[in-house]
């Protein structure tokens, strides 16, 4: 079978990376052959990490581009859509380049119907609001992170929706080797556009901060000061992540609860506990289904719960080891490619039968 995948991103954008390029190899193996397009480049996203802006004229030709992907999509089996084909153009658009006899998947880890039908301008809300729910209802499958975007899919009237999580390959995410350490370390994970959560700790860090036995690390942050909390900001590399996150005492994963953090897959922590890390977290979302409080991490809400939590994290090593290890059965059981690898491929296989 041969498949076009119009991701979003190359492999530098963790979106595609993992709910897609990764199971490239295990799909090949299975006779499924998968030609990638992607619509943005690794200078997009470099400049996008930088805080620079990309001139309208490489969007421009991202575009063209992916117009000219799509006008090929005869030639193949079954088309594999990371979110939309054409951000912010409506769904008319998008039609009009894809063929009709092919059938499309679309993959969501994200609630990207919400940078639409909540934005500020309504006239964005008026040509776009509903746009996802087309590209949704006209899809011979929808493959959704978590049950929020799932519950949405259904919604809008899609046909078929499957839950596939984002998942992480115990190959490459493994525990590190325990030494002692004078300093609590506390580590997050993430990009600069994801940074700014990070402010909702900087009281309780403060708080633990303050007799100097912790301090905090941010992979992938670019610019975060947090008064009182000793701050290190490491950059991501992918070569780099798991030995680094496995650097860490605890992992932390704080979030607001609005819709679109609802729709968030928790990915962070799943990246945590691959390492046999403990997490502590806010329980917005698919977060309060990957942790289980008290036994593979703690669930947070409050300035005090969150001090609490990391406080016994901090004290009680043993207990921190026993959450680890329980937090690597987690992804062992439920959150790891060699689950959800067949899956996809039974799933793909599936939709391209309904040519």
């Amino acid at each position: 079978m041969n498949v076009l995948l119009l991701s979003r991103y190359t492999a530098l954008g963790a979106s595609s990376r993992y709910r897609s390029y990764q199971y490239l190899p295990y799909l090949r193996t299975g006779g499924i052959q998968v030609t990638v397009a992607p619509l943005l480049t690794d200078r997009y996203l470099e400049r996008l990490y930088r805080g620079e802006r990309t001139s309208l004229l490489d969007v421009a030709g991202s575009y063209a581009r992916r117009v000219g992907d799509m006008l090929k999509s005869s030639r193949y089996d079954l088309i594999w859509i990371e979110y939309e084909a054409l951000p912010w153009l409506p769904f008319l658009v998008e039609s009009l380049f894809l063929s009709k006899q092919i059938p499309y998947v679309v993959d969501y880890d994200d609630a990207v119907f919400h940078y639409y039908d909540i934005h500020s301008s309504a006239f964005v809300r008026a040509v776009l609001g509903h746009k996802i729910d087309r590209v949704m209802r006209n899809s011979a499958l929808v493959i959704a992170g978590n049950s929020y975007l799932g519950d949405r899919a259904r919604a809008a009237g899609a046909r078929n929706v499957e839950i596939l999580p984002s998942v992480v390959d115990l190959e490459k995410f493994r525990p590190g080797e325990e030494h002692p350490r004078s300093v609590f370390t506390v580590g997050w994970i993430g990009s600069p556009s994801t940074e700014h959560y990070l402010s909702l700790l900087r009281d309780p860090l403060a708080t633990l901060c303050r007799d100097g036995r912790t301090r905090v690390v941010a992979i992938g942050a670019r610019r975060v000061a947090l008064a009182g909390v000793p701050f290190e900001i490491k950059p991501w590399t992918e070569t780099d992540e798991s030995p680094v996150l496995s650097t860490f005492n605890v992992g932390v994963m704080p979030l607001i609860d609005s819709p679109w953090e609802r729709g968030k897959c928790g990915h962070k922590l799943i990246k945590y506990m691959a390492c046999a890390l403990p997490v502590v977290a806010s329980p917005v979302g698919v977060n309060s289904a990957i942790v289980q409080h008290g036994v593979n991490g703690f669930l947070a809400s409050s300035p005090d719960e969150w001090v609490s939590a990391l406080s016994q994290l901090r004290d009680n090593p043993s207990l921190a080891r026993a959450m680890g290890r329980e937090g690597r059965k987690t992804v062992e059981r439920d959150y790891c490619t060699a689950v959800t690898a067949p899956k996809l491929a039974a799933l793909l296989m599936q939709a391209a039968a309904h040519r």
